[in-house]
């Protein structure tokens, strides 16, 4: 039993490369659902990407509300893809969140990058990866949502 907060900082220490993938999901979820309250959003995990989305995130102030597939790093897929499905990408990068329309994102990645001639892109449908060339970095600054809040996520423990 936890009975103070020096116990709880004791048994509260994670190693995010010892989480398996639904408590990495998990764990990110939370980091962003810290930012997105930020900007007066509320955040509800869904048990089955329903329409493609991990969780919503609604304001209280407006009646918007976003359908957000979480990913660990920059990722474009096509089951995300079409003006009907309204998914926006969310991905940490260098201590920071992004939050960017997946079609949006795909026509950043078509003009500041090769991706879309990938065999990854051309066969499967998909890409992702731990870099973001300097170019289209600069063209997410737009997108950049806010600072991951503590532990800074390590991609390459993704």
């Amino acid at each position: 039993m936890i009975e103070n907060c020096t116990q709880l900082k004791a048994v509260s220490a994670v190693s995010y490369g010892n989480l398996n993938s639904r408590q990495k999901e998990l764990f990110n979820f939370q980091k962003l659902a810290a930012t997105f309250a930020d900007y007066g959003f509320n955040c509800i995990k869904l048990a089955d990407d329903w329409l493609g989305a991990d969780f919503i995130a609604y304001n209280v102030n407006s009646n918007a509300s976003l359908k957000v597939q979480l990913k660990s790093r920059i990722t474009i897929d096509q089951k995300y893809s079409g003006k009907e499905k309204d998914i926006w990408m969310a991905f940490p990068h260098d201590g920071y969140w992004y939050l960017i329309k997946h079609d949006r994102l795909v026509e950043k990645v078509g003009k500041h990058t090769n991706w879309l001639n990938a065999d990854a892109w051309k066969i499967k449908g998909l890409y992702h990866s731990t870099n973001i060339n300097p170019v289209l970095l600069k063209s997410l600054d737009e997108d950049k949502l806010g600072s991951v809040y503590g532990y800074v996520l390590d991609v390459q423990d993704a």
